[in-house]
């Protein structure tokens, strides 16, 4: 059997996870890397520590995953010193997750020189978006001089999840048409025709489109030019604000959809507010990607709030029943990957856990085998 290692850098944590073949063989996290009075100083202090209390005999490859990769990598590739010096010069476009998987990368690279080492992209899945999808209407000159355009991400998961919808379906993948919704402390919707990537709401950077834990999600631009004006705020100060002081946790105080949920039911007003305005965005998007799809034959929650918040997936397509999507209750309470609309209903809505190393090793095991 084919024995693969995926490691998958965040901004703070490191999740491995070892497989043998189809089976799982063992899996963790290294949690608050470079956090004072936390785990490891760094990424590369996190992943020696992974290494050193592994079995790593027998690894076919390893797989990191790659927040972002420009136009340049549409496909997971093979590492080498060239395909890291791209990676790093990409860095300006993910400066929070890029250094870190670098970091992965070069210490496995010197702990296991014999081993092929892949890097699996985050954006490659919406390399197949139009070019009226990932245009933005500004100066053209502008744009190309500083890569602005919608790049996508959550890409592993949305492959994942799309392709796990036509199993659970008993439906060819290529005949296809799915709208998966990645709910987490990140979100991102995503439109999959025939089994490719046509819209996405995240753009350049994962903050643009769902409400999240900490991050706005869309915005008027002028109000970042308002809060330099007015209110004299810093670019470092409104990234913060947008990026980290958003989303649930600005209209809350809670980034967790679970407390949000909680204090909703206790009657709490922010709380309420805050859950319209979450699952009023998901509508909004579920809406617009059926019209630019014409046909949905699938739309499918993922992820921590996705897979486990039944009151956000009913609200979210609540009155979406001319389009054919509605969803029964007691099949919305169940538990596991499952159909949560009514038997004949004419959009499926499923649920679906994602599984972003499962997909990350069988891309890394794919480039291995493929020489």
């Amino acid at each position: 059997m084919s024995r693969v290692l995926v490691l998958n850098c965040g901004s703070s944590s490191v999740k491995w996870r070892r497989y043998d073949g189809d089976r799982v063989l063992d899996q963790g996290t290294v949690e608050r890397v470079g956090e004072p009075g936390g785990g490891p100083a760094d990424h590369a202090g996190a992943v020696r520590q992974i290494l050193s209390g592994l079995d790593l005999g027998g690894l076919t490859a390893v797989g990191h995953r790659v927040v972002h990769g420009g136009r340049r990598f549409s496909t997971p590739v093979l590492i080498d010193d060239a395909v890291l010096a791209a990676i790093r010069d990409l860095v300006p476009l993910a400066p929070l997750h890029n250094p870190a998987n670098l970091a992965g990368m070069e210490v496995a690279r010197a702990a296991l020189p014999d081993v092929p080492q892949v890097a699996v992209f985050d954006t490659a899945f919406h390399h197949t978006l139009p070019e009226a999808a990932a245009t933005y209407a500004i100066d053209r000159d502008t744009a190309e001089r500083y890569a602005v355009r919608r790049y996508g991400f959550h890409g592993t998961s949305h492959a994942y999840v799309s392709r796990r919808t036509a199993e659970l379906l008993g439906r060819p993948y290529e005949q296809l048409n799915t709208i998966t919704l990645h709910l987490g402390n990140g979100a991102s919707a995503c439109a999959v025709e025939n089994g490719r990537s046509v819209a996405t709401s995240m753009g350049m950077s994962p903050l643009e489109g769902l409400v999240m834990g900490t991050r706005s999600g869309d915005l008027d631009p002028t109000v970042i030019f308002h809060l330099r004006r007015e209110g004299g705020l810093s670019v470092d100060e409104i990234d913060d604000l947008l990026n980290h002081r958003s989303g649930l946790l600005g209209l809350t105080g809670a980034n967790d959809m679970r407390e949000v949920l909680q204090r909703r039911a206790a009657g709490d007003q922010a709380a309420e507010l805050a859950f319209d305005v979450y699952c009023r965005r998901i509508t909004g998007y579920v809406g617009a990607y059926y019209a630019l799809l014409g046909r949905v034959d699938a739309i499918t929650f993922t992820a921590g709030v996705g897979e486990h918040a039944a009151p956000v997936r009913a609200a979210a397509l609540a009155g979406l029943d001319r389009l054919g999507i509605t969803v029964d209750p007691a099949r919305n309470a169940a538990d596991g990957d499952r159909m949560i609309s009514p038997e004949g209903a004419e959009v499926t809505v499923c649920v679906v856990r994602t599984d972003e190393e499962r997909e990350i090793a069988r891309q890394a095991l794919d480039v291995v085998e493929a020489g």
